[in-house]
């Protein structure tokens, strides 16, 4: 063997071995950093619903989630919102948000992911996948609740639990705010390669495949999800635009009068609302 060979081999033996590390670490913590919400305390001293809001706990086979349901006011049944909050937050800090909702006409049932605040279980793909499927079981068996009328609305990691229940039930409209094109698309920008991740949620595969409306929001300025996520979902399919909110990502809370007004909007024009 040649002097340089010998040299080497040792060399990519340490790169390999490196490689293998750095592969097996990110298998193993990235649900930690994927979902560090679940690290969280809630604000809460106990799983009491805010006022206003209907506590709900959603059965699934690995224990109870949390959900809280605002009506709308006036005889239903009314359309229905399943709203799915972002990886650092909890349904704690969109309340007052939802019971804004249904004041418009939309109820709104903000479901927790899995291993969440005061939720049993541990956040992954497939137990927020089964999680919402079965909130949305839970919503529309509701008499003042309209079964054909319920709308997935995602917000950030949210936007992956919104379009995996369009694949699995039937939703009459998809909204998605400051949401990803897919998490390997995430991964690749922190230079982690895409068949390391565990949690496959994939935007822009789902978009192309559901038939119905799409409001797609996100703000320009975006740091963490950066717009150009929200064009890939958009070129997903023929006549999809991206509506442009003005905030940036975690700042959004501060126009949701302009997000709500868009929402209601979007759902009138779709006919899932009835004009006001």
């Amino acid at each position: 063997m040649e002097p340089w060979l010998t040299r080497l081999v040792p060399i990519v033996r340490v790169l390999a071995l490196a490689a293998v590390g750095f592969g097996a670490l990110v298998f193993f913590v990235q649900r930690w950093i994927a979902f560090p919400g679940a690290l969280a305390t809630a604000p809460r001293s106990g799983p009491t619903p805010p006022e206003g809001g209907e506590q709900l706990w959603i059965e699934t086979d690995f224990g109870r989630v949390e959900a809280w349901l605002f009506a709308a006011p006036g005889p239903g049944p009314h359309p229905a919102a399943l709203y799915a909050h972002g990886n650092g937050e909890l349904i704690d800090h969109w309340a007052v948000e939802m019971q804004d909702l249904a004041r418009g006409g939309v109820s709104a049932l903000a479901v927790e992911f899995p291993g969440y605040g005061f939720s049993d279980g541990k956040p992954s793909r497939t137990t927020i996948r089964t999680t919402f499927s079965t909130a949305y079981d839970t919503l529309a068996s509701r008499p003042e609740v309209d079964g054909s009328r319920i709308v997935a609305y995602g917000r950030s990691m949210g936007g992956g639990a919104a379009t995996d229940l369009t694949r699995d039930r039937r939703v009459a409209a998809l909204v998605l705010q400051s949401t990803f094109s897919s998490i390997a698309d995430v991964a690749r920008s922190m230079f982690v390669p895409g068949f390391l991740i565990r949690d496959r949620f994939d935007n822009v595969a789902a978009v192309r495949s559901y038939p119905g409306p799409v409001l797609l929001m996100h703000g320009l300025d975006d740091e963490v999800l950066p717009y150009r996520h929200a064009e890939r979902i958009a070129a997903a399919r023929e006549g999809l635009g991206v509506t442009r909110i003005d905030c940036g990502h975690n700042d959004c809370g501060r126009i949701w009068p302009d997000i709500r007004d868009q929402v209601l909007r979007f759902l009138e024009e779709e006919e899932v609302l009835p004009g006001l």
